[in-house]
């Protein structure tokens, strides 16, 4: 797994680190089981403190997506298995809001919902049509 940061973005560090490492889960590039190299290791690699690697991993995990295994370190949850209905429940309301909020910004840019949905259609057949064959998720 090759993370790509970009240091002039908007958008802080951590996050694009968390981002790419959820990118890498949905694409099956990383799998249940699988370890992260260590905050240490990461963080060298990308020139970047090891706080804002342990911020990345420390979301990961409160969202469901790794488990901390102490001094083994950081490996992918098996989200189907261990993801509580309850946390489940709470990621789908985050992504319902957040598709809220780009509802309303398209709009305000003048789109339409028909736009909008044609969009989102063919960004979501995109995502989907990347998971390797087999895999059920």
């Amino acid at each position: 797994m090759l993370l790509d940061i970009d240091l002039a973005s908007q958008e802080p560090i951590f996050k694009q680190i968390r981002s790419q490492i959820v990118s890498a889960i949905a694409t099956g590039e990383l799998s249940p089981g699988d370890p992260l190299p260590s905050v240490r290791s990461l963080a060298g690699d990308l020139g970047v403190n090891m706080h804002t690697v342990n911020k990345a991993y420390a979301v990961l995990r409160d969202e469901g997506y790794v488990v901390m295994r102490g001094r083994s370190g950081a490996v992918i949850a098996d989200t189907a298995r261990s993801m509580s209905s309850a946390l489940a429940q709470e990621r789908r309301d985050v992504i319902s809001s957040e598709l809220s909020r780009l509802a309303l910004e398209f709009r305000a840019q003048g789109g339409t919902r028909e736009e909008f949905l044609a969009l989102a259609s063919t960004e979501a057949s995109s995502v989907f049509s990347t998971i390797k064959e087999g895999d059920s998720k």
